[in-house]
């Protein structure tokens, strides 16, 4: 009778203990932390961005930029395919070849609008999925736009494909050219090529024909200092208008106005490294030409500029990094503005202690800063901003019934310090 009644006693402290635990459990669970906001910067690349014209670059320069001979390719190709010319940032970013972080990384030295004037519905799917139907061996080169909407192509993809066989010289040559056509998927290339009346391999003749067939000027050199030569003078050198202000613009914004060494020319992305070669005997720094064209530069007064305004070029002017600047600039655009300067000291990747001295001198002008209530803060803008981006889909959620930001608010239940910082870009 006393050991039924022991065990009994023993049974009720388990229950007791186990119903305990669970409900610690349940009860003290921490609130997930709110992520810190991070403005990455690829590290990676040695590569010294300066503003480009993604129109004027060859192969051999985007690899400069960090892309692969094979991704080079690609993004020559797309340019080729979407009519020769890239009309925005946009539209540059859909290439495939691209990732959203080496495009990020890009992005503002990109010498294109943001989105391409006009229509913007007139853009071509390349890749639309289409089944196609083979009805024999066949030679590409004899196709017209009408065989090739026939065989199951949109006409956008007909035209595109004829516009690639120009562009190899009215020929696809071979089925290892075919398959570079850029709209033709793998999956559809599987089912063409082996009903494709062409050579495997392209011939050496033609590899050596398009090396040889590229137009060269011969130009008449003589000794020039790069530091003191105008974009006339560059442009007497071979170069395109475009790629002359590139380099003047490299010179004085990422090395403070001077090459220093011929080394420094060498990384200019525009500048291939058989054109290095061709001027490098060429190449004559006169004595103090860094200095004297230093001295020519415009000194900026940062007690009156805005740190909501001031430029990557004059962050480098103050004596920061690239990687420092680009993170101020980036984590700036995102925002949509600084409306508190200790913002500026959150960012990664900067000298603390540089920044400091800047936001001691510079006016910060806020009165651009986009600002909304939680009620009726537009979605996008709620999902990209990097202070409201983790709690968006709540306010969302929250707003449909309660429209009132009191409420929302409550509803949030934020940490102090979130909340702060959200309620800087609320009315």
């Amino acid at each position: 009778m006393m050991r039924n009644s022991y065990y009994r006693k023993l049974s009720l402290m388990v229950a007791i203990l186990t119903i305990l635990l669970v409900y610690h459990k349940y009860t003290s669970r921490e609130k997930e932390p709110f992520p810190d906001v991070r403005f990455i910067v690829n590290s990676s690349t040695s590569t010294a961005l300066s503003d480009f014209d993604p129109n004027i670059l060859n192969r051999e320069q985007w690899q400069q930029l960090g892309f692969s001979e094979r991704q080079a390719t690609t993004i020559l190709k797309y340019k080729n395919m979407i009519g020769g010319k890239f009309m925005s940032k946009e539209q540059l970013k859909k290439c495939y070849a691209i990732s959203e972080e080496k495009f990020g990384e890009m992005e503002s030295f990109i010498l294109l609008p943001e989105v391409s004037a006009g229509n913007n519905s007139k853009e071509i799917n390349y890749f639309e999925k289409k089944k196609i139907m083979i009805r024999g061996k066949f030679n590409p080169d004899h196709f017209s736009i009408n065989d090739w909407i026939k065989m199951g192509f949109s006409k956008k993809q007909a035209e595109a494909i004829l516009k690639y066989k120009e562009y190899l010289g009215g020929s696809f040559i071979s089925k290892e050219k075919f398959k570079e056509c850029f709209i033709i998927s793998p999956e559809n290339y599987g089912k063409l090529e082996p009903y494709l009346l062409l050579p495997a391999r392209t011939p050496e003749e033609f590899r050596n024909l398009v090396k040889n067939n590229a137009p060269k000027t011969k130009i008449q050199h003589q000794s020039f200092d790069p530091n003191l030569l105008s974009a006339d003078g560059w442009k007497s050198l071979g170069f395109s208008e475009k790629q002359a202000a590139t380099i003047i613009n490299y010179r004085d914004r990422n090395l403070r106005g001077s090459f220093k060494s011929p080394e420094d020319l060498q990384k200019c992305f525009v500048i291939s490294a058989e054109k290095f070669q061709e001027m490098k005997p060429y190449i004559k720094f006169s004595p103090n030409s860094g200095k004297k064209h230093e001295t020519q530069q415009q000194k900026t007064d940062f007690s009156k500029t805005d740190l909501n305004t001031i430029s990557f070029k004059q962050l480098i002017e103050f004596g920061m990094d690239e990687r420092g600047a680009g993170s101020i600039i980036g984590f700036r655009k995102k925002l949509g503005g600084f409306v508190n300067k200790q913002q500026i000291l959150s960012t990664y990747n900067i000298d603390q202690e540089l920044v400091q001295k800047l936001i001691a001198i510079a006016p910060l002008d806020t009165s651009g800063v986009p600002k909304y209530t939680l009620a009726d803060a537009p979605e996008e803008w709620l999902k990209n901003h990097p202070y409201f981006k983790y709690s968006a889909d709540k306010i969302i959620y929250y707003r449909i019934s309660n429209p009132d930001d009191r409420k929302i608010w409550k509803f949030l239940k934020l940490k102090p310090e979130y909340e702060e910082r959200m309620r800087w870009y609320i009315k």
